[in-house]
């Protein structure tokens, strides 16, 4: 009582007792359940040590037969036995060193990382970063399955616990990172209620990528599938055309034009062979385009009529096109007999809104969205390369099915580029570095999931290669001598 008014107490916070359900058994129960209770607890004991066993397979083999040496042929045995290692390794390593470092170096590391930084660390940083949960005095804790490690990054695969979501992680990425002293962590989704963490420990795309040799070689050209440069998994980097338009954004000195010229170098072949044109506008003069005018069916060198005109040109042929395959095919194909047509277009914004004619800018503006809009089933892709992705600048940037980030100014901008919630999953464009042009972030309609990549190292001597192998062949005409042998 406080004065005359009842005032209740405190209700209490704390949690109930819970006392396992086998001590409310009668004593002769008890005894009776002993025996399967050890089996049990057996049971649970041989597949813990069987797990031991996968996890670290490498360590346990080692181990054991060093054991079995030492017992067998004491410390000389022993030290003989670790020459012989040595020397073996030594040996696989420069012979094939890809191989050994996948079935040999990688395996070792991924169980010293496992034992040294994930488990031992995993239950404090799961509480501290909140991505536990407690319900009646019971804690769920996210599970640690597989641990792969492949040099430059790690492979940690997540069980969550029930009611929880990917974006929970996604928002906790720097923590773990600092956590498990990575330098950044991506969260990729598996299937439900998976993840795989990727915790980043150095750049395997730190170097230039060296452009491939050109060949003659028409079949090895894949409009689906052109290789323009290598991902940062060591795959190659294969960028969809046919069917595709696509979008490359970049600040000046990020590479946008060895994307570009990777595109071209690869569809050499093709170009030279008459299956694919290409059509270009450089509105800086030609100070792009220009490096390799060979390559061009047409291409005009500023943003002006003729620029419009040109676009106006091919959105005619893409509904031209499109009627004639009316009933007849869905989608481009070679054997139409007509080339497939790349669009490319050096600084778009100096088209559709850097343009200071107003009816010039409208007329460019509508003429690119008919063809991106329209040209994927006739054999028309644009290749649009920008650097300020705003929906001011590009206000149709939906329409471009697959967009390249290279490196940006700003972290908005990267979810302008790619789209929201991209950055949050690891696509940090913004934090590319200067020294690496040609690196980018990609995604494509209907991935859930960004790739980063880096694009070929296109030289001005590859220019120039590419130049000679597309020039229309010399024909010498022969004359006849007197004599009746044939000169040049």
């Amino acid at each position: 009582m406080k004065g005359h008014r009842w005032v209740d107490p405190a209700p209490f916070e704390g949690y109930r007792p819970r006392v396992p359900w086998w001590a409310y058994l009668p004593w002769w129960l008890k005894l009776v359940m002993l025996p399967f209770a050890l089996a049990w607890l057996t049971v649970r004991l041989v597949v813990r040590l069987g797990l031991v066993a996968v996890r670290y397979p490498v360590s346990i083999i080692g181990l054991l037969t060093g054991h079995l040496f030492y017992v067998h042929f004491d410390w000389w045995g022993l030290a003989f036995l670790v020459l012989v290692l040595v020397g073996a390794l030594t040996i696989w390593a420069g012979l094939h060193r890809a191989s050994f470092l996948w079935h040999c170096w990688y395996r070792l590391l991924t169980e010293w990382r496992r034992l040294t930084v994930y488990v031992p660390q995993w239950r404090t940083v799961m509480r501290l970063a909140e991505l536990t949960k407690d319900s009646r005095g019971r804690e769920y804790r996210p599970k640690l399955r597989r641990v792969r490690s492949e040099g430059w990054r790690d492979k940690v695969r997540v069980w969550m616990i029930p009611a929880q979501s990917p974006g929970q992680w996604e928002a906790r990425r720097d923590n773990l990172a600092h956590s498990f002293n990575a330098r950044s962590c991506r969260v990729r989704v598996l299937k439900p209620r998976v993840l795989e963490l990727d915790f980043i420990h150095s750049d395997p795309l730190a170097r230039p990528v060296s452009a491939p040799a050109l060949t003659d070689d028409v079949t090895a050209v894949d409009l689906k599938r052109v290789v323009v440069g290598r991902t940062e998994t060591g795959r190659p980097w294969r960028l969809r055309l046919l069917g595709s338009q696509v979008l490359v954004v970049g600040v000046p000195g990020a590479g946008k034009g060895s994307v570009l010229w990777s595109i071209v170098w690869q569809l050499a072949p093709a170009i030279k062979a008459g299956l694919v044109r290409l059509v270009g506008i450089d509105p800086k003069g030609g100070m792009e385009l220009g490096q390799c005018p060979d390559a061009f069916d047409k291409v005009v060198y500023d943003n002006g009529p003729d620029a419009v005109a040109l676009l106006e040109e091919i959105a005619k042929e893409v509904k031209e096109r499109a009627t004639r395959y009316r009933g007849i095919r869905r989608l481009w194909a070679r054997s139409t007999g007509e080339p497939f047509t790349v669009l490319i277009v050096d600084e778009l914004a100096d088209l559709i809104a850097y343009q200071s004619d107003k009816n010039l800018r409208e007329r460019a503006a509508r003429a690119i969205q008919t063809i991106t809009s329209q040209g994927r089933a006739p054999g028309y892709a644009v290749v649009g390369l920008v650097q300020d992705p705003r929906k001011e600048v590009v206000s149709f940037r939906h329409l471009f099915t697959t967009r390249v980030a290279l490196r940006l100014d700003e972290p908005q901008q990267v979810d302008m580029v790619l789209g929201d919630g991209v950055r949050q999953r690891g696509a940090a464009a913004h934090e590319i570095s200067e020294n690496t042009p040609g690196v980018a972030w990609l995604k494509e309609d209907g991935r859930r999931e960004p790739e980063r990549a880096r694009a070929f190292h296109v030289t001005d001597a590859d220019l120039v290669e590419l130049g000679v192998f597309l020039a229309p062949a010399t024909v010498h005409e022969l004359k006849t001598n007197h004599d009746g042998r044939a000169a040049a």
